[in-house]
């Protein structure tokens, strides 16, 4: 939206409506001083429309600065787990928790499972225990680059892995139908985000499972969910070890197995586009106007054939569309940017 705004490719006066959506999670992924900057831009003669999942005071603070005598309407829970999800909880203390994963995981040998962690530093250290077993898995979290979880999904959305270690940021707007199983690592601390992270698993009328590691000090949070989906989550036992050891061979045939990639719905269309990687961007001072100036300059090429930009500090990653990207490769290895020449071979990423 800066660039759209600094370019001036987007008429702010023709705007009547403003939506927010997941606005809490776009609190606690630190967006909301960003989408100030942009409502102060806006008419102010307009409709805006807030949607959230909780209202925390300050997205209700964000709405009483920038909205005129709103209307509150709050929707009523009902229905809202699937009887397609099977639920379950497992007490445990805090240091067991991995040891129970691994036996968790042996056991049920899930075909595409997404563990849930409350913290980016349980994720890392949970992705590491996992990838030390060789456990074909990867991460996602907050404090990735949003191309970096782009990424991660997609290859996930591919069955590239099976196991998806993740922070809440992954409990919304993902629609992935082969989920079979979500692992509870941690409890979530809002009994909504229960919801959202085990709604992730039966999708299109499939089967899924959901379990809920919880310590001791955590059955506060344990009836808060309840009472708010409305039934009692049965307890399970963890695995015997003779059922860890009885599950094994079939838990490493699963394992040692390449899984079925299964087919991207965007792979054709992204055939016909190519990421350029540039070896600068912010601290020399380079904007997105600048690539789009110069690489629409080149022959055969004009503005409809860039697409993403992505300018971080010293890097910049440029979607060339339309199957021109070995064109503006080529090009721009002679080819200033702002007067700079800057490296440029297709990104690794």
């Amino acid at each position: 939206m800066f660039d759209h705004i600094e370019r001036g490719t987007l008429p702010l006066n023709r705007i009547k409506y403003l939506i927010i959506d997941e606005a809490d999670e776009m609190l606690s992924m630190g967006f909301i001083e960003q989408i100030e900057k942009i409502i102060k831009q806006l008419p102010k003669e307009r409709v805006t429309c807030v949607f959230s999942a909780t209202l925390p005071e300050v997205i209700k603070n964000l709405c009483r600065k920038y909205m005129s005598d709103p209307t509150e309407i709050e929707i009523q829970a009902s229905g809202i787990t699937t009887a397609t999800i099977e639920h379950a909880l497992i007490e445990v203390r805090q240091a067991a928790k991995f040891s129970l994963l691994s036996d968790i995981i042996t056991v049920e040998n899930p075909d595409s499972c997404i563990i849930f962690c409350r913290t980016q530093e349980q994720v890392n250290a949970v992705f590491r225990g996992l990838a030390d077993l060789e456990y074909p898995c990867d991460k996602i979290h907050g404090g990735m680059e949003q191309d970096e979880r782009f990424e991660v999904m997609n290859a996930f959305k591919r069955g590239q892995f099976r196991y998806l270690i993740a922070t809440d940021v992954a409990a919304r707007g993902i629609d992935i139908e082969n989920i079979t199983h979500v692992i509870n690592y941690d409890i979530p601390l809002e009994k909504e985000s229960y919801v959202h992270r085990t709604g992730r698993t039966a999708r299109a009328g499939k089967t899924g499972k959901a379990i809920t590691f919880v310590t001791p000090n955590e059955q506060k949070w344990v009836k808060e969910i309840e009472g708010y989906i409305g039934f009692s989550i049965p307890n399970m036992k963890a695995p015997s070890d003779d059922a860890v050891s009885y599950a094994k061979e079939a838990f490493e045939q699963k394992i040692n197995k390449q899984p079925v990639r299964k087919k991207d719905k965007s792979e054709s269309l992204n055939k016909e586009i190519m990421k350029l990687y540039f070896n600068g961007g912010k601290k020399k001072k380079l904007r997105a106007v600048d690539f789009v100036g110069t690489i629409a300059k080149l022959e055969g090429i004009s503005a409809e054939d860039i697409g993403i930009i992505s300018i971080q500090d010293n890097v910049t990653y440029v979607d060339i569309l339309n199957g021109k990207g070995a064109m503006v490769l080529q090009a721009m290895r002679e080819t200033t940017v702002k007067g700079k020449q800057l490296k440029v071979h297709i990104a690794k990423k």
